[in-house]
């Protein structure tokens, strides 16, 4: 095709090697194969065949071998895109003569090696792009002399040392990424005051030290702002309320101390704020009304004196995604907190909260659908707020100090919860049957709280405990798009396994009921063994008596099963070594009995301690022999309970006829006449019959 200057055949399922027919179409000047499956390696020729490319596009393909050195002689070539194959030999320093270059795409290589100085010769390259290509490098400082560059993606390297001042002389920056590596000391201020036009500064996951630069707040065009896991120390500056374009602020895991400053109220724009996992202190700032003056604030440290001073936090009205957990924030939740009525996610999660969830206005539109609250002292009755909250998905109050019964409304309005969990509160009362009406619902934890009354049979209706929960590439697809927009996987704190863990990129396929730690009796209804989806099902600690379901079998994915400390009598099921799955056992600590059953599972479940504190087991893996002699196991329950009442009956006549024969010796005196004259007989008799025995032995002595 002699003619053709332009070629694009990017995201089809073609293979093979470099196309014969693009080699022979000398005219080319823009040439995109991308997103295709061809292999083999970059063709040599390509300077004498295609002289005249501008553009030249392989990314997201399976070449492999080295960068030619050949390609460095396109020398009208201005933009070279070879990410994402499988080239290797390191960055070529051959690129660092092209002086013509305005993009360079090589990351997602295996390339190895340093990044060589002479790229910073290349006065008219705009993007640089070497992403996760495995380089094991400093930062040259001669980067810094790249005035055009207006994209620098380093990232998911091995590079090491600092960030050099000299970069400031990229004075275009736009977007600066040099996230997940292993660089080291300060971040210099002067970047920000040199790159006007940042819109993204992402440096996350290194090991950068010192204070977050005040200087930031320079950088008013600054969108999306990353530091978090690193070591950074110090208060969060009060400056970074000047950035009033910022929509993504993430500082955490990291050192920071103070309060959360007041000026971020401005932030007018913000929909994701993640200050996680540091030693951040005090209050949330906020105010009953949006006109509320500032004042006891310290502009120094950015920490505010009183709970309701400064720039109200409350104003942040495009906040979608809050984390502020495991932190040091102490207090009251702000009154004006529902004002937040675009949020989506909320985690305040281990803190030390106080105090009851503020009520809402009667026209509040709820957006919720994650919400934690775990590992506070929030008090009060369950909060009534959250009745609005129709989206809401995730609900975790758990390790709190809310009392009061938990609300029917839960499972009248509340039709989209996944994941409930009220564990280690101070609720009493039933357990709602309503609750059964969440046909969504694939975790429930309502452990230690004072619930009492029965387990209700209509949790045979959970419909999505019924089924073992897999996703399909549909809902998987979905599902990790709902990840991806909130940046970070949701997640949930439940006993699993005998241990609290915190289930994050896998809560989707959580399925599990905690009912222990309660007051709850009599049976455990045979409903609860239709749930054949469920993974756990921790009942213990509770007053449930009858016996273990005989069609617990039919859960065939449990994983996790705890009846211990229960009052349950008679025979294990034989039915439970069919559970395949069934991993960790306890039925220890109840009134079982008869033999053990074996096979299967069952076999590898060999610690005594499942079955400990049942006098009435026998078998493996207890050092107790059933008897061939011995009756069934449910036989043998009857008769020593029929054991046990007769011995009873026979005590308790003993004690009635001593009393009786007693009462009638005390109160007659013929009676007593008589057994007196009656004992004197006796013993006159036994004299006899003792002298005469006496008499025989005597005469035997004496022959």
């Amino acid at each position: 095709m002699p003619t053709m200057t332009f070629l694009s055949l990017f995201l089809n399922s073609l293979n093979g090697s470099f196309p014969e027919f693009v080699i022979r179409s000398g005219n080319l000047t823009f040439l995109d194969l991308s997103h295709n499956n061809f292999s083999g390696s970059i063709p040599d020729m390509l300077p004498e065949k295609l002289p005249n490319l501008m553009y030249l596009n392989l990314s997201f393909n399976a070449f492999s071998g080295q960068i030619p050195a050949s390609i460095g002689r396109l020398t009208k070539l201005l933009d070279l895109r070879i990410d994402s194959n499988n080239l290797t030999g390191g960055v070529p320093v051959f690129l660092g003569s092209m002086s013509q270059l305005k993009v360079l795409d090589l990351g997602f290589n295996p390339l190895g090696g340093t990044i060589p100085p002479v790229l910073g010769q290349l006065q008219m390259l705009q993007q640089l792009s070497i992403m996760n290509a495995e380089l094991v490098s400093t930062l040259p400082p001669e980067l810094g002399n790249l005035k055009n560059l207006t994209v620098m993606e380093l990232s998911m390297n091995q590079l090491s040392g600092g960030l050099p001042p000299e970069f400031a002389g990229m004075q275009a920056m736009r977007v600066f990424s040099i996230s997940t590596n292993n660089l080291t000391g300060e971040i210099p201020p002067a970047l920000f005051t040199s790159w006007p036009e940042l819109i993204s500064f992402q440096v996350q996951n290194n090991l950068f030290t010192g204070k977050i630069p005040p200087e930031l707040g320079k950088a008013g065009k600054l969108i999306v702002l990353f530091m978090f896991g690193n070591r950074l120390s110090g208060s969060i500056p009060a400056a970074l309320g000047s950035l009033t374009s910022l929509e993504d602020l993430d500082l955490s895991d990291n050192d920071l101390t103070g309060g959360i400053p007041p000026e971020l109220g401005h932030l007018s724009h913000l929909t994701f704020l993640k200050l996680s996992h540091n030693s951040i202190s005090g209050p949330i700032p906020g105010n009953m009304g949006n006109n509320f003056k500032m004042q006891g604030v310290d502009h120094s440290s950015g920490n505010s004196s009183n709970s309701r001073s400064g720039s109200d936090f409350c104003q942040l009205l495009s906040l979608k995604i809050l984390y502020l957990s495991n932190i040091k924030l102490t207090g009251k939740l702000p009154d004006c907190w529902w004002n937040l009525q675009n949020l989506q996610f909320i985690d305040l999660s281990n803190n030390a909260f106080s105090g009851e969830i503020p009520t809402v206005q009667t026209n509040y539109n709820c957006s919720l659908e994650s919400v934690h609250l775990a590992d506070n002292g929030f008090t009060g009755v369950f909060p009534s707020s959250l009745e609005m909250c129709k989206a809401l998905i995730t609900l975790d109050i758990g390790n709190n100090r809310f009392f009061g019964g938990i609300p029917p409304w839960i499972g009248k309005g509340l039709l989209s919860l996944k994941f409930l969990s009220l564990k280690s509160n101070n609720f009493t009362g039933e357990i709602p049957s309503e609750l059964s009406n969440l046909s969504q619902l694939q975790l429930l934890d309502i452990s230690n709280n004072g619930l009492t009354g029965l387990i209700p049979k209509s949790f045979g209706n959970l419909t999505s405990m019924k089924n073992p929960n897999t996703l399909s590439a549909q809902e998987t697809l979905e599902w990790s798009s709902y990840i991806n927009w909130l940046l970070y996987s949701d997640g949930i704190d439940t006993i699993w396994k005998g241990r609290e863990q915190f289930f994050e990129k896998t809560i989707e396929l959580l399925t599990g009921i905690n009912l222990s730690g309660n007051s709850l009796s009599q049976c455990i209804p045979d409903e609860l063994t239709t749930l054949q989806g469920l993974l756990f099902l921790n009942l213990s600690r509770n007053h449930l008596s009858c016996g273990i379901p005989k069609n617990i079998g039919n859960m065939k994915n449990l994983e996790f099963l705890d009846l211990s400390l229960n009052e349950l009598s008679g025979a294990i099921p034989p039915s439970l070594a069919d559970i395949s799955t069934l991993d960790i056992l306890n039925l220890s600590n109840n009134h079982l009995s008869g033999k053990i059953p074996t096979g299967n599972q069952l076999q590898t479940l060999s610690d005594p301690s499942i079955y400990h504190n049942n006098y009435g087991l026998c078998g493996f893996p207890l050092n107790i022999s059933c008897t061939s002699s011995s009756l069934a196991s449910d036989e043998r329950f009857c008769r020593k309970c029929k054991d046990q009442y007769l011995s009873y009956c026979v005590m308790a006549g003993v004690v009635f006829g001593f009393w009786v024969w007693f009462g009638m010796f005390f109160f007659s005196g013929t009676l007593r006449y008589g057994v007196f004259g009656f004992v004197d007989c006796i013993q006159c008799k036994v004299m006899q019959k003792v002298y005469c025995i006496n008499q025989f032995l005597s005469r035997g002595t004496t022959a």
